[in-house]
Order: structure tokens, then C-alpha cells, then sequence
């Protein structure tokens, strides 16, 4: 099942999934546009919220895995969560979100005991940058400090956007000694050298602060996005109106002018655009290793990224009971280079 199907990054996977001879079932909340796209593909489609856990229960009835991509992940995961080990589901998704995988994580026992898999981040967050640390941990010796760093062209998704939103309100988030820790917005920057050239770079909340640990072990873990170096340097200011941002009328304006304002990539953007992706990790002897990987536009590696993630459990390269799970871990750290038009710029080795 996709729940979310007709959200725009759902109706990508969606896609994907039949031209690839799947037949999943369509889901989500709003019974016509589910149902519309679910009659244009020839697929089977079910409607239902995620408010009520006997209606999810009945929703996921002879379902065996649920690919989950309608967010906010911080609102809409943990229902799906119980209604999978209700019922036996396998749970994977597209989130982002730093505390929904914590969250998740802690519910590694449950799952195990249900004989499920928990495989959240199998899109572009965070299957690149988790894949890229796993690979990079292996290069040196007990590493202890992880730096990744992506660009991105194209624009975003309301999904995206309204994750953004969410996030403005708080602090950024590093880890540090293998906790997570929150800094100051606009504290950490810094230039990165990618391949092409050396980047002006923004710390940011990513997913992988969280995900890169539970693959690699490293303690300290700070994650980048490339940003106008003027933008950069005001970053900070946004410290003056968080307490703002987090009231709920706030949320709820911002919200509703991303539901007018964006729309997500063009179907040009979507076919020409790229990321980059850099790593460097550094250990107490002063061994690094760095490397970068060049992919598609996000979305359409998102796309790709989660289908084949869903075929590879599918194909039963991953333990049943396994758990909680991050994409390395799951599939290996070179199952990004084998998504299409993924590459490496530069090789995992020692600097």
C-alpha cells in the first residue's frame, strides 16, 4: 500500500511502481483524489484518516507492507506505526524528520516481537547521505566525527515546505558525544568543497543527525545545506521571531500560504535537476576520508529510491523481524549507487 498516494511526491512513487509492473494499493485520507488517480492507473484504492485506530486497523487489512508518504511525519507516523504491528505490516516511509526517527527507533523491540521492519528515510531523505557516512565510516579507523553537505537545484514540494515551516520554530540540532543536542540557528557555517567548487553551507536539522548514528556509530554528526552566503550570515536572525513561528496560528497562516504558493518541481525541473551530495568523516589520529555523490532531482530520486527499497523487502534481502532499521543498514551502503543516475563524483577514500 502508498498511503499518500496523491500527494506529490506519492503520485511519483505511485507511478514508478507501475511501470515497474507493481499493483499496490492506493490509500489515503481524501476518498476522490485517491480514488481518481487509483481509476487512472488501474489499481485498487481504500480511503480512511489516521485519527481512529480501528479504522487504520481495517485499512491495512491484507496488506503487507505500507509505503507511508504523507507527512508531517510528526503527526502521521506513529498511528501507521500501530496500525502495522496490529496487523503485520511492514512500515517504511519518506520522512525527514529527526524526531520521528528517534521516535521510530525506540520502537525497535516492538517491532522485532510483531516480525516487521521499521525502514523509514527511503527517499532522498536520507538513503544518499546515510549511505555516503556508512561508506565513509568504513574507510578509517573508529571515526568520531561525521560532516555532510548537499546542494540541490529545482524547487519543493508543499510537503517539504510545510516540514520547513515546522522546523523554523526550534532550534538546529547536531549530535554531539552520541546525543543530540540542540544550537543555535545560524551558529554553524561553514565553506565545503565540493567537487565542482567550494560552497558557502548552513547547518541544518536533518534527518541524518539522527539516522547516520544507528548506521555508523559516529558520535559527533553535523549536517550542511548549501545557502547564498549573505543568507548564511542572517541566518541567525530567525532566532529573534521562533517563539513566533511556533504558535499554532502562525503555523496555521504559514501553512495555507505554502498550500497557494508552491506547487513543486516542474516536470523540466524534475527531469534536469540534480543534488550533490559530500561526506568527510575524522577520527582521533587525524585520518579523514571524504567523498561526494552526484544524483537526480530528489524527488525523482525519492521515486526510485523507495520502490526499490519496497522490492528489495519484497525479495527478502532484509531479515522480517529485523526492527528498526536505516536505509545502509537495510540494504547495504552501495545500494545508492545502484539507483539510477546515481554516482560518485568522488570515491570513499582516505584524504
Amino acid at each position: 500500500m502508498i498511503y499518500g498516494a496523491y500527494g506529490y511526491t506519492g503520485e511519483l512513487i505511485a507511478r514508478e511502481a507501475v511501470a515497474r509492473g507493481m499493483t499496490p494499493v492506493l490509500a489515503g485520507r481524501r476518498s476522490e483524489p485517491v480514488s481518481s488517480l487509483a481509476k487512472e492507473l488501474g489499481l485498487e484504492h481504500r480511503a480512511f484518516g489516521l485519527e481512529n485506530p480501528d479504522l487504520v486497523t481495517s485499512g491495512l487489512e491484507d496488506v503487507t507492507l505500507v509505503l507511508h508518504s504523507a507527512g508531517p511525519y510528526s503527526a502521521t507516523s506513529r498511528p501507521m506505526v500501530d496500525g502495522c504491528l496490529k496487523t503485520g505490516a511492514h512500515y517504511l516511509d519518506i520522512t525527514g524528520e529527526i524526531r520521528v526517527f528517534e521516535s521510530l527507533h525506540t520502537r525497535d523491540e516492538e517491532a522485532r516481537n510483531a516480525g516487521i521492519i521499521i525502514l523509514p528515510g527511503v527517499g532522498f531523505d536520507v538513503v544518499p547521505t546515510d549511505c555516503l557516512a556508512a561508506r565513509l565510516a568504513s574507510c578509517i579507523d573508529r571515526p568520531t566525527t561525521l560532516e555532510l553537505a548537499f546542494r540541490t537545484t529545482g524547487s519543493i514540494t508543499q510537503g517539504t515546505a510545510k516540514s520547513v515551516v515546522e522546523s523554523m520554530g526550534y532550534p538546529n540540532l547536531v549530535r554531539r558525544g552520541g546525543q543530540i543536542v540542540e544550537v543555535p540557528m545560524g551558529s554553524l557555517l561553514r565553506d565545503v568543497p565540493f567537487s565542482d567548487k567550494s560552497r558557502s553551507c548552513l547547518s541544518i536539522p536533518w534527518g541524518d543527525v539522527s539516522t547516520a548514528y544507528y548506521s555508523t556509530g559516529i558520535p559527533d554528526i553535523t549536517v550542511y545545506r548549501t545557502m547564498h552566503p549573505k543568507r548564511a550570515r542572517k541566518a541567525h536572525l530567525i532566532r529573534l521571531v521562533q517563539w513566533a513561528i511556533r504558535i499554532g496560528l502562525v503555523q496555521r497562516y504559514l501553512k495555507r500560504r505554502v498550500e497557494r504558493t508552491v506547487t513543486g518541481p516542474t516536470p523540466q525541473q524534475l527531469t534536469e535537476g540534480m543534488a550533490q551530495v559530500w561526506g568527510e568523516v575524522r577520527n582521533a589520529q587525524g585520518e579523514a576520508a571524504t567523498a561526494e555523490l552526484t544524483t537526480p532531482n530528489p524527488y525523482a530520486f525519492t521515486a526510485d529510491a523507495a520502490v526499490s527499497s519496497v522490492t528489495r523487502v519484497f525479495n527478502g534481502e532484509v531479515s522480517a523481524d529485523s526492527g528498526f532499521l536505516t536505509p545502509s543498514l537495510a540494504f547495504g551502503a552501495d545500494f545508492v549507487v545502484g539507483l539510477h543516475g546515481t554516482a560518485w563524483t568522488t570515491e570513499p577514500e582516505p584524504t
